[in-house]
């Protein structure tokens, strides 16, 4: 195929009608009438010689060569966009910039505040709008409405970039006062009251089904495959309240680690290990292709794996003091 006879302007067209995977939707975005972005659709046709898109009971759904093409299509887009751009260096001490990051409550809690204070060092002038998971889709990070996101991914897009932030175990969080604190077996964690909490992924959320309980997360699905259930009277999506609620004498909150020791110097609550085996889950962060190469979201994601880095760091020294002979 001649380059030289292709319409470029064709690729940005595919990949809003990949992305949107609706013919009117893809126009309105891309400011032309639906007839001209049919026209646009059958030229794409048969410049790949592929139907791309075919209509199903769930609407437009991407032939298996448009699957294949969509992510090298946002790569080649994204070196593009680098390529004529003009190059700026960003200086973060002078950028009145505002960041808008999607993090879980989780990341919130035990990220965001030294993020802060580094942002606060670093970049003083910059404004840092965090968003929950249920105010973002896949689909305005792809945008560029939104920086990045910081959770925990069952499911990302392919073309997202992502890296790993941590890895974090699970402790439980309990009453001084709860009959099982000095012996906290299996079988007294299963005699016991629960509380959940997690939201995890992108969109709204919806109630859980205590009876489903390998649909309810790492924790359940670990007791389901020991063959246990726990007893769950509280469900939340916040990790701020388990604190609050296993100060009640008979209540267990299974929760990160990072999370449980926020409440170390809590007399009123006793941190323990699990008596069963839960693998541990990975915290990471990921970004569209569109923002890749923005000198602006490197240093920013430099930064946040700068600050995650002390946090590590800072709790190895915390327990080489409180153990000498640890390892690191």
């Amino acid at each position: 195929m001649n380059l030289e006879r292709v319409d470029l302007n064709l690729l940005i067209y595919l990949d809003v009608l990949l992305r949107e995977k609706n013919v009117t939707r893809a126009a309105e975005q891309l400011g032309v009438t639906q007839p001209a972005m049919s026209n646009i659709l059958r030229r794409l046709r048969t410049l790949f010689n592929d139907p791309l898109l075919i209509r199903s009971s769930e609407g437009m759904t991407p032939t298996e060569r448009a699957l294949e093409l969509q992510p090298r299509i946002r790569d080649a887009l994204s070196d593009l966009s680098m390529i004529l751009e003009p190059r700026t260096e960003f200086r973060p001490f002078s950028s009145s910039r505002v960041f808008r990051i999607m993090t879980s409550d989780y990341a919130e809690a035990t990220l965001v505040p030294k993020l802060v204070k580094a942002m606060r060092s670093e970049a003083p002038n910059v404004v840092l709008d965090f968003l929950t998971p249920s105010d973002v889709s896949y689909r305005d990070m792809e945008q560029g409405k939104v920086d990045l996101a910081i959770n925990r991914f069952n499911e990302i897009p392919q073309s997202f970039h992502q890296v790993l932030v941590w890895r974090d175990s699970f402790s439980c969080l309990l009453s001084a006062s709860h009959p099982a604190v000095d012996h906290l077996s299996l079988k007294s964690y299963l005699e016991a009251q629960h509380i959940w909490v997690s939201k995890t992924g992108m969109g709204v959320g919806f109630g859980v089904n205590p009876e489903k309980s390998g649909g309810l997360g790492w924790i359940d699905q670990a007791l389901e495959r020991i063959g246990q259930k726990r007893k769950i009277s509280v469900f939340t999506r916040h990790y701020q309240m388990p604190a609050l609620l296993a100060s009640n004498v008979d209540l267990i909150a299974t929760l990160p680690t990072r999370i449980a020791t926020l409440q170390a110097e809590n007399l009123n609550l006793v941190i323990k290990e699990p008596p069963f085996y839960i693998p541990e889950f990975e915290l990471k962060m990921a970004w569209c292709p569109l923002l890749h190469h923005h000198p602006a979201h490197r240093w920013l994601r430099q930064l946040i794996m700068f600050v995650a880095r002390q946090i590590i760091d800072e709790e190895q020294r915390e327990l080489l003091a409180l153990h000498p002979r640890a390892e690191p």
